[in-house]
């Protein structure tokens, strides 16, 4: 029996980043050394308050409100008001599994195309594609570290006309590491006040930011139109505990009581057992603020290493700010890879994997053509555990840490050298 399928879903494929950790520990599992630098996920244990509140709630087993546990909704919209001046209120806040699905229930449930700066996380344009919205990709250059500018949003809205639009802005992002300033981030909202763009501000590696300065939003700007996200999977390093949290203004109470239908049809609610473990995770910071700045430290040494040598290599790539991740490409090397039939991202990515075990992601499963040669690396295969154990402190760190702290990041990126200068 060959069943009939919604045809927006036959036109999508496995995420990218799913797909490709199933590769690399697929190899791995068959006995082959694979430099893992394709997968987004951060390496250090859950803080041990979070894992006590987990264990200490093993027995909640009745069904959560819609919206989340009010206790939890009120600590969440107290966290952002505190660590970021964001001005929501508990009635603002919506929990879901993950931050990836609120982002979806919100694309599905708003009219109008998605604008997405490109390069951005690979999941916006397919979740865009299952309501059969249009995608608008807006090109940004490296010389800008690949932030959108005012002049390439106001190019872009304009083409579009009068309709309602909404814009994804990831800061710090997936997949460059780029962070926004604040003088950046009021140009833009400018814009979007000037054209009445809805903007989904995906927030979820506030925390992961290398710059030392507290994170700019688009909601300080214009908070009107703004909707945030974030949650536990990147800078509480709790990502199989999959809980999210949007923070929807009062402006667009509509959608706050559209979303209450969508989720009461569909998820229910979250696990009780992880909303309270969430609620220490919000409600307690303090107890394990240090535990999160040690991680964002390990994480900017580990990037930092990784720039290096993508320059030492001869690779254009900007220095990251934050997150996880590096973008750099291999044009210096175009005419070269050129010899050896490859003229395409995905084909270069596919070479590495295949013959040098480089597991990577290409540009344009960042909405960049499938001819540009950039590629997204992750600075996260490591013992995150090991290396919390034994950490000296960023002032502490050097050279000398790498093989110790970061083996398989370093032998990774000798490989790729290897690759490079063999061409």
């Amino acid at each position: 029996m060959i069943p009939a399928l919604n045809p927006l879903v036959l036109s999508l494929k496995e995420s990218a980043t799913l797909a490709v950790n199933i590769e690399a520990c697929k190899m791995r599992k068959q006995g082959t050394e694979v430099y893992h630098f394709g997968f987004g996920e951060s390496p250090f244990p859950v803080s041990e308050p979070i894992q006590s509140a987990l264990r200490e709630n093993c027995h909640q087993n009745h069904y959560l409100p819609t919206r989340g546990l009010p206790e939890l909704c009120e600590a969440v919209a107290t966290f952002y008001k505190n660590e970021y001046g964001h001005k929501f209120t508990a009635s603002d806040v919506f929990i879901g599994p993950g931050s990836k699905e609120l982002i979806f229930q919100t694309i599905y449930l708003m009219e109008g195309p998605l604008l997405v700066p490109a390069p951005s996380w690979v999941s916006y344009g397919p979740q865009a594609a299952l309501r059969g919205k249009t995608i608008v990709p807006i090109e940004t250059k490296r010389d800008n570290n690949y932030k959108i500018t005012p002049e390439e949003l106001d190019k872009a809205c304009y083409r579009l006309g009068q309709s309602q639009k909404l814009l994804i802005l990831n800061n710090p992002n997936n997949p460059t590491g780029c962070v926004y300033t604040d003088e950046e981030m009021a140009e833009l909202a400018a814009i979007c006040r000037a054209y009445h763009i809805v903007v989904i501000s995906d927030e979820i590696y506030a925390m992961i930011d290398f710059t030392q300065k507290k994170q700019s939003s688009m909601h300080h700007y214009y908070p009107e139109g703004t909707i945030v996200s974030g949650g536990l999977s990147k800078s509480f390093s709790a990502g199989g505990y999959r809980l999210g949290v949007l923070l929807v203004p009062e402006e667009l109470g509509l959608l706050k009581q559209a979303l209450k239908s969508i989720i009461s049809e569909t998820y229910s609610s979250v696990s009780a057992p992880i909303q309270y473990a969430a609620l220490k995770a919000y409600s307690e910071f303090e107890s394990i603020r240090s535990h999160i700045k040690t991680c964002s430290e390990i994480h900017c040494c580990a990037s930092t290493y990784l720039h290096k040598r993508c320059i030492q290599m001869n690779l254009n790539c900007p220095k990251p700010d934050g997150a996880f991740y590096l973008f750099p490409d291999f044009e210096n090397y175009r005419t070269k890879l050129k010899r050896s039939g490859i003229v395409t991202g995905p084909q270069l990515s596919r070479h590495l994997l295949e013959n040098i075990h480089v597991a990577i992601l290409p540009a344009s499963d960042f909405y960049l053509p499938a001819t540009h040669l950039g590629v997204r690396m992750a600075s996260v295969d490591y013992d995150g555990a090991a290396v919390l154990r034994n950490w000296p402190g960023a002032d502490n760190f050097s050279d000398q840490h790498i093989d110790k702290f970061f083996p398989n990041l370093k032998k990774g990126a000798d490989v790729l050298q290897q690759f490079l200068e063999s061409l």
